[in-house]
């Protein structure tokens, strides 16, 4: 596959050029191995945690976090060896879907027939860009796998882009 850029367009106010190889090093990326046991906790659980661990953290007088939000840490075994996916999220609301959206075209490559899922879905979705430290290059760019993991098997593979209609 030679292109493997990625675009978010359709009816959005700004569309949006993804370049899935700079995932790596975005600090929102996630194991796939462990993306989904993380989605079966319930937010509430996950909130509660967090607050109980802040909490442990300041009664230890724990140090104050880094404020250099631009360092990268990246563990060369990591980037070799690991599988990596990112939530959809953050791009979508950038490219901010226009009130009349309801569904996004999945574009597929290598003969692969379109997939028409609903916004939300699309939304709440993660992709997958690496496999095994490697650009998803034969299937990819991208891996579309829907947040409740219910795809975890089976995800709809060969997307290259994304049409909000």
């Amino acid at each position: 596959m030679d292109n493997m850029l990625v675009k978010i367009t359709g009816l959005v106010k700004y569309p949006i050029m993804i370049d899935p190889g700079v995932w790596i090093f975005d600090e929102r990326r996630e194991d796939m191995e462990k993306i989904f046991e993380s989605s079966e906790l319930k937010q509430s659980e996950r909130d509660y945690a967090a607050l109980g661990k802040a909490f442990d953290e300041q009664r230890k007088g724990a140090k104050p976090p880094q404020t250099n939000e631009n360092k990268v840490t990246v563990s060369k075994k990591d980037l070799t060896e690991k599988s990596f996916g990112i939530s959809l999220a953050p791009f979508m609301k950038n490219a901010e879907p226009t009130e009349e959206a309801e569904s996004v075209r999945l574009y597929r490559s290598g003969g692969k027939e379109d997939i028409v899922l609903p916004l939300r879905q699309v939304e709440e979705g993660i992709v997958a860009f690496s496999n095994s430290g490697n650009p998803l290059k034969e299937s990819g760019p991208l891996h579309f796998y829907y947040r409740d993991g219910s795809n975890r098997e089976n995800p709809i593979t060969h997307v290259q882009s994304f049409s909000i209609e």
